[in-house]
C-alpha cells in the first residue's frame, strides 16, 4: 500500500498535469466548428477529472488519523538515527527499479496524450470514430442547428390552437420568446391542458439537452436553478402573467365564482345557469360523469353547485399542480430560448436555404457532409520524395486562370473564347458577380438566384430569365399579372361552345345561360 503522503503528492502532480493539458487545449485556434466543439468537450472532461482529484485530495487532507499514523511510522525508529525508516523504504524502491528498469509509469502520459489527441499507436482511426458526432442528429448538423420537427408536430396536434403553423412559422413563434413568454399568445384554456403541459415539458427537455451538448463549458445547471428559484418567488407573489386567473377560476369545482359555473366532469366553465342545466342531459356529460365515477373522483351535482361537504380537494390540487407545471416549464423554456436566439436564427436561415434547393442538390449536400477530410500528406521523407511531390504540385498560374478537369489552368485562348474575364453582376443574388456568360446563364436555375426570387415573392420561371435588377423583376411581374387578366377575359369572350341543340355561344354567354338553367 502506497504512503498517504506519496498519494497526496501524486494527486497534486496529476492536477498540475491536467491544468497544463487544459491550457494547451484551450490555447489552440480551432479551424472549424467541429474542432471547436471537440476541444470544448475535451476541456469539460479535463475539468471533471480535476474536480474529482480535488475531492480526493480534500478527503486525504481531512483524514488526519492516517497522516498521523504515517508520520508516526516514519519517526518510530531508534533514537540513534531518525531516518532509518525513510532509508529502508528508499532501498526497496531502488531495488525495484534496478530489477525492472523499464517499468516506467506511462499510463497517465497516454491518458494526457489521448485527451490532447496527440498521435499515437492507437489513434490511427480516430477520425472514423468521432464520439461527439454521435451526440447529434443529422438535422442538428454537429450542433449548428436545432432539430424541432418533433416539437412542431406536437404543437400542431394541440386542440383548438386555430391555424396550424408551418415549420418556419413555428420557429418565428419561438423567436418571439425574446419579448414575451413562449406561446403566451395561446388562450389560457389551451395552456392549462394536460397536452400542453406534456408538450412544453418535452420542449424544455430538448432545449436543455441541446444546450448541454453544444456548450459543455457553460454551467447550464446553475442557470436552471436560478431560473427555477426566480419562478418560485414570482409564483408565490402571483407575478407570473397569464396564469393567475387560471389558478383562481378553477379553485371552486362546480362553483359560480367570476360569474360562471364550472363542471368538473367536462372540465369546462359555463357562463349561465341555463346553459349549464342544458348540458347536463347531453351524452358527452353523461359519459364524462361515468368516467369520473369509475376513476373515483366526485361526480358533478346536476342540481347546482357542489355542497361543501363533498370533498373536492384532490381534483383542485391536481388541476393547480398541472397549471403550475405548465407555467414552470414555460418559464424555463423561455429562458433557454432567449439564450439560444442566435442558434434559432441560424436554424431558420438553414431551413430557408434548404427549401430553395432541389432534391438533387440536397442529396449532393448530404454526400459532401458524409465525406471525411483526407489525411494530410507526409511532410518528411528520408529520400526527399515528399519534397519533390510538393514541388510538382505547385502550379504556375500568374493570370489566375480557372482550373480544368485535370487540376491545371485552362489555356488562355479558351479563357478568352468563353469570355471568362467578363463580369456579370446580379442584383437579385445580392450583387454577386459571375465570371463568363455560361456561368451567368447557369446561375438562373441555381439555389442562390432561386432564394433571391423567393425573397422577392416572385416565381423563378423562364419569364424572368436575363432579369438581374430587382426593379425590373417587380415591373415584369406586374406586367405578367395584367396580361394574365387580359388573357382570361379574351378566353371568356373568344372561346365558342356549342349546346345540345347546336347553338353556338361564346364562353361567357354559355356560362351565364347554364347558370340560369336555360341550357
Amino acid at each position: 500500500m502506497d504512503s498517504i503522503i506519496e498519494v497526496k503528492r501524486q494527486t497534486h502532480e496529476e492536477i498540475e498535469r491536467y491544468k497544463g493539458a487544459l491550457y494547451t487545449l484551450l490555447s489552440r485556434v480551432p479551424n472549424s466548428h467541429e474542432n471547436n466543439l471537440q476541444n470544448e468537450h475535451k476541456a469539460s472532461e479535463i475539468l471533471d477529472r480535476i474536480s474529482t482529484r480535488y475531492i480526493e485530495l480534500n478527503n486525504l487532507y481531512q483524514d488526519a488519523d492516517a497522516t498521523n499514523a504515517e508520520l508516526a511510522a516514519l519517526s518510530s525508529s531508534t533514537q540513534q538515527n531518525d531516518l532509518d525508516e525513510f532509508y529502508s523504504r528508499l532501498v526497496k524502491i531502488q531495488e525495484h527499479y534496478n530489477k525492472y528498469p523499464d517499468s516506467v509509469p506511462v499510463g497517465f502520459d497516454l491518458e494526457i496524450a489521448a485527451l490532447l489527441n496527440e498521435p499515437g499507436q492507437e489513434d490511427e482511426d480516430y477520425e472514423e470514430e468521432d464520439p461527439i458526432a454521435l451526440l447529434f442528429s443529422g438535422e442538428e448538423g454537429y450542433g449548428k442547428y436545432l432539430d424541432l420537427y418533433a416539437n412542431h408536430t406536437a404543437y400542431n396536434n394541440l386542440k383548438n390552437i386555430g391555424k396550424r403553423p408551418t415549420y418556419l412559422q413555428y420557429l418565428d413563434l419561438l423567436l418571439a420568446a425574446q419579448q414575451t413568454p413562449v406561446h403566451s399568445d395561446l388562450p389560457r384554456e389551451i395552456r392549462c391542458t394536460k397536452d400542453f403541459e406534456t408538450y412544453i415539458k418535452n420542449l424544455h427537455s430538448y432545449l436543455l439537452s441541446f444546450t448541454k451538448r453544444t456548450q459543455p463549458l457553460v454551467d447550464v445547471d446553475t442557470r436552471e436553478r436560478n431560473a427555477s428559484t426566480e419562478f418560485d418567488k414570482k409564483w408565490e407573489a402571483r407575478e407570473i402573467s397569464g396564469w393567475e386567473d387560471a389558478s383562481e377560476s378553477k379553485s371552486q369545482v362546480n362553483g359560480t365564482e367570476n360569474g360562471g359555473i364550472w363542471c368538473s366532469a367536462c372540465q369546462k366553465n359555463y357562463s349561465k345557469q341555463t346553459v349549464y342545466d342544458a348540458h347536463l342531459t347531453s351524452k358527452k356529460h353523461i359519459k364524462a360523469v361515468a368516467k369520473q365515477a369509475s376513476s373515483g373522483e366526485p361526480a358533478a351535482n346536476p342540481n347546482g353547485p357542489t355542497p361543501p361537504d363533498i370533498p373536492t380537494t384532490s381534483a383542485q390540487s391536481s388541476t393547480k399542480l398541472r397549471i403550475r407545471n405548465a407555467a414552470y416549464y414555460t418559464h424555463l423554456a423561455t429562458d433557454l430560448l432567449t439564450y439560444l436566439v442566435p442558434i434559432l436564427n441560424e436554424t431558420k436561415s438553414n431551413v430557408e436555404r434548404r427549401f430553395s434547393l432541389t432534391a438533387r442538390e440536397r442529396e449532393q449536400e448530404l454526400l459532401d457532409q458524409a465525406k471525411k477530410p483526407s489525411a494530410p500528406p507526409p511532410t518528411t521523407a528520408a529520400d526527399g520524395t515528399a519534397e519533390e511531390e510538393e514541388e510538382e504540385e505547385r502550379i504556375y498560374n500568374p493570370l489566375k486562370l480557372p482550373l480544368g478537369w485535370d487540376g491545371k489552368p485552362i489555356p488562355y485562348w479558351l479563357y478568352k473564347l468563353h469570355g471568362l474575364g467578363v463580369e456579370y453582376r446580379c442584383e437579385i443574388c445580392s450583387d454577386h458577380v459571375y465570371m463568363g456568360r455560361k456561368n451567368f446563364d447557369r446561375h438562373f436555375q441555381e439555389s442562390r438566384h432561386a432564394f433571391g426570387m423567393r425573397a422577392l415573392g416572385l416565381p423563378n420561371t423562364k419569364h424572368f430569365h436575363e432579369i438581374t435588377r430587382i426593379e425590373d423583376a417587380l415591373a415584369l411581374a406586374e406586367k405578367l399579372k395584367q396580361e394574365g387578366r387580359h388573357e382570361i377575359f379574351e378566353q371568356e369572350t373568344m372561346e365558342e361552345l356549342e349546346d345540345d341543340e347546336g347553338n353556338v355561344y361564346n364562353r361567357k354567354t354559355y356560362d351565364d345561360l347554364k347558370k340560369q338553367g336555360l341550357i
